[in-house]
């Protein structure tokens, strides 16, 4: 069986009639101009749906705020990656000689993508329920894990030092390297007068995410 038809049925519960539509969610623009893009467009909107039905379903006495926070973890780009790579993504993602040497395929940025460009296809071939079902499974293990709605570490970081009366937290990108396709980010985050740490992720957000975290854990 086609390793990609194979995956589909062992993963996804999927048997696919046009295989052509999964390669193309499985290809980068690195390889071909005919890439995921637009289905990774339409998979971020099928999941945000998906997970914010499940999210109304399954905490029915939670405000907003708390259904918005589990949401945006959920969602999120990191946990579209490690679920990406949990299912055995990067042996199977099409890429550029280049990007593939610089391990573009095991970064959040391009497996999160093609997770949500899966969705995206699954939703053409198969519909609504189907990319749900999908969703519900992969990523239950990960709303289980959630004992509270989960506070953003910006978030939380806002609030300690609004608390304490310092001033607001101040985030300011020091570096960026690495290829268009696998990019690293370096920010600083401080407080006048009172700390700062830096760190480092695969996009501005997680690594501004990240750096929170660091001072927050340095605060409390």
């Amino acid at each position: 069986m086609n390793e990609v038809a194979e995956f589909l049925s062992d993963v996804l519960g999927h048997e696919a009639s046009d295989l052509d539509l999964f390669r193309r969610a499985l290809t980068h623009t690195s390889a071909s101009r005919d890439s995921y893009e637009r289905l990774e467009f339409l998979g971020d909107r099928v999941i945000g749906l998906a997970m914010a039905r499940w999210l109304y379903e399954r905490f029915p006495n939670e405000p907003e705020g708390k259904l918005s926070r589990r949401y945006n973890v959920l969602v999120a780009r990191d946990t579209c990656g490690e679920i990406g790579r949990e299912i055995g993504l990067p042996a199977l993602i099409r890429l550029g000689r280049q990007a593939r040497e610089d391990g573009a395929n095991w970064s959040d940025n391009v497996v999160g993508d093609v997770v949500e460009a899966l969705v995206g296809a699954l939703f053409i071939e198969a519909g609504l329920d189907k990319a749900e079902e999908v969703v519900r499974r992969l990523w239950g293990p990960y709303l289980d894990a959630q004992r509270g709605a989960p506070k953003h570490a910006k978030s939380a970081l806002q609030e300690l030092a609004a608390a304490r009366n310092f001033a607001a937290p101040e985030y300011e990108i020091e570096r960026k390297t690495g290829a268009h396709h696998a990019p690293r980010f370096t920010v600083c985050v401080s407080i006048k007068g009172v700390g700062e740490a830096s760190a480092e992720g695969s996009s501005k957000q997680e690594a501004e995410t990240a750096a929170a975290t660091e001072l927050l854990n340095r605060l409390t």
